[in-house]
C-alpha cells in the first residue's frame, strides 16, 4: 500500500510541476516575449511559485523514498547495470540540472529582470520545462519496464 500511495503522490507532484512549466512555456512566455513585458511572467510566478515548489519537494521526497524502495540503503543504485538505476540516476541528474537553473535564474535573472532581460529567463523557463518533460519521460519508463 504505502508504495502505491508514493507512487501516487510522486505522479500528483509531477503533474503540478511539469503541467505548470507547460502552461507557463507555452502560454504566459511566449505572451511576455511578444509583450516585452516580464510583469507577465511575475504574476505566473505569484501565483504558481509556492504551489510549484511544494510539487517538486513532494517529487524529490517520494522519488528519494521509491529508490530505497528499489535499492535498499541504496546499494547498487549507481551501477547504472539495469534499465531502473539507469533511469533512477538520470532522473537525479535532470534534478540537479532543474536545481542549478532554478537557482541560477532566482539569485542572477529575476531579482534584475527587465525587458532587457527576458530572452535569460526564457531561456531558463524552456530549460525546465524540457527537464520536466523528460522526468515524465522516464518516471513513465519506470513504470512500463523502459523503452528499449
Amino acid at each position: 500500500m504505502l508504495f502505491k500511495l508514493l507512487i501516487l503522490l510522486h505522479t500528483l507532484g509531477a503533474t503540478v510541476w511539469t503541467g505548470g512549466h507547460l502552461v507557463l512555456a507555452v502560454t504566459v512566455l511566449p505572451t511576455a516575449l511578444k509583450q516585452r513585458d516580464p510583469d507577465i511572467i511575475h504574476q505566473f510566478e505569484e501565483h504558481f511559485e509556492n504551489f510549484g515548489l511544494t510539487a517538486l519537494v513532494l517529487q524529490v521526497i517520494t522519488g528519494l523514498w521509491l529508490t530505497w524502495i528499489y535499492f535498499p540503503g541504496f546499494q547498487t543504485f549507481w551501477a547504472f547495470d539495469s534499465f531502473l538505476s539507469t533511469y533512477i540516476g538520470l532522473k537525479l541528474l535532470l534534478l540537479l540540472g532543474t536545481l542549478a537553473l532554478a537557482i541560477h535564474a532566482r539569485f542572477f535573472i529575476i531579482p534584475k529582470l527587465t525587458k532587457e532581460t527576458l530572452n535569460s529567463l526564457a531561456y531558463h523557463i524552456v530549460g525546465v520545462t524540457t527537464l520536466a518533460v523528460l522526468f515524465v519521460v522516464l518516471g513513465s519508463g519506470i513504470r512500463i519496464g523502459g523503452f528499449s
